[in-house]
């Protein structure tokens, strides 16, 4: 009986490291050069960090843009889908209306 204990206490160490790489850290970077980090599920729904970094930030969620690389990202992607790596940074904008006068 005592080495069934072992052998479950062994694979529950194995399951680990797999839980581990299934998390990344994702910095999401203001125009004002302030950093914000988050640790998400590659797999998670960006909509659920724009809307902590909202929150945190204080601003309304509609007035905020984010972008990869210069590409505006949708709260449908997902780091695994835009291909995002630990450490990657999402920028985030304030989106400006007006600006133009004729």
């Amino acid at each position: 009986m005592d080495a069934n204990n072992v052998n479950n206490t062994s694979e529950d160490v194995k399951a680990k490291p797999e839980t581990d790489t299934a998390h990344i850290n994702i910095k999401v970077a203001s125009s004002d050069n302030s950093e914000i980090m988050f640790k998400i599920k590659r797999s998670t729904k960006l909509a659920k960090l724009m809307q902590a970094y909202c929150n945190r930030t204080g601003k309304s969620s509609g007035t905020v843009r984010f972008l990869v690389d210069g590409e505006r990202i949708t709260g449908e992607s997902t780091p695994e889908t835009l291909g995002l790596e630990d450490g990657d940074t999402i920028d985030a904008m304030t989106e400006q209306v007006g600006g133009a006068r004729c």
